[in-house]
């Protein structure tokens, strides 16, 4: 195999790695592409390309990955992933561990990390790489990775839902939840909210965003039923879409540009967390973006109209 070849064969997984540990579809695309170059640049063979290439995007990220807290910091309002429509790498003896990796509430969780830790997490946990595999990968021992992973499984584990509905149940009540909103009926959404559900926008101060997340089943159910019938009047519809591994969709102005993404934490048969992304620097890589902020302007005018 060519040298081009090797690589595009690898690149799903140099993806997968480089999103887990950064949570951006565009820096991890930027990862990939610079884990080419040193790969296209090196004189000499590696005696695996895997090795050689995982361990080179697992540095790259790292180094992004500090220089992005830095600006993480400094964010307008809540912080959330970039949503990612589907996982480029299948591993079908890791099914399980790939799906949980992905969602938005373990990639939140993946941020209370430091850098190493996220980074031997992810190789070691999601990826199921060897400790000396690891070891090489962050340039730290064998010993020093395994504290490592003990210290994130800590925090992983500490923040995890101990239950979660399986797949056909998620899907189902996502089916339900909606209909309900297309209906704007708010004794249907609220059937399907645990008590403590929340609702969380990102716009970043890129776009029109919630001032601060919506608390309790009552208040989010009232709040869906309210804005999404005006925003079915301008146009705005919506596709059921997997987002981040968990029923979600894409909501897009009358010409199509995206316009935001849900996605939905489903946990014991209820919903427990809604997550909007409307930053559009967030969302190129879904489609051509639309203006947020004209749409927001024509829903208040459907809303004084009604």
């Amino acid at each position: 195999m060519s040298k081009v070849e090797e690589f595009e064969e690898l690149r799903p997984l140099l993806f997968s790695i480089a999103y887990r540990i950064l949570g951006s579809v565009a820096e991890a695309e930027d990862a990939v592409q610079e884990t080419w170059l040193r790969f296209d640049g090196s004189s000499t063979r590696p005696t695996s390309v895997k090795a050689f290439l995982s361990a080179a995007v697992t540095r790259i990220s790292i180094d992004v990955l500090r220089s992005a807290r830095v600006r993480r910091e400094e964010y307008v309002g809540p912080w959330l992933p970039e949503p990612l429509l589907s996982d480029p790498y299948q591993d079908p003896a890791r099914s399980a561990e790939l799906a949980d990796s992905v969602s938005m509430a373990a990639l939140l969780l993946l941020e209370r990390l430091s850098p190493l830790e996220r980074a031997v997490f992810v190789l070691r946990e999601v990826f199921g790489f060897g400790f000396d595999e690891v070891a090489a990968a962050v340039g730290r021992s064998e010993a020093a990775c395994r504290q490592l992973l003990v210290r994130a499984r800590r925090h992983m584990e500490a923040g995890r839902p101990r239950f979660e509905t399986v797949r056909e149940e998620r899907e189902e009540l996502a089916s339900r939840f909606f209909a309900a909103l297309s209906g704007g009926d708010v004794a249907g959404l609220r059937e399907l909210l645990a008590a403590d559900a929340s609702m969380v926008g990102d716009g970043g101060g890129r776009a029109p965003q919630l001032a601060r997340a919506v608390m309790g089943a009552e208040n989010v159910a009232r709040l869906l039923a309210a804005v999404f019938p005006r925003m079915a009047r301008v146009g705005v519809t919506f596709e059921p879409h997997e987002i981040n591994g968990r029923p979600g969709a894409v909501f897009r102005d009358r010409d199509g540009r995206v316009l935001n993404t849900l996605a939905l934490d489903v946990l014991d048969g209820k919903i427990h967390t809604i997550r909007s992304v409307i930053n559009p620097d967030k969302l190129g890589h879904v489609g051509p973006v639309a203006d947020a902020w004209a749409i927001d302007r024509e829903v208040r005018r459907a809303g004084r109209s009604t």
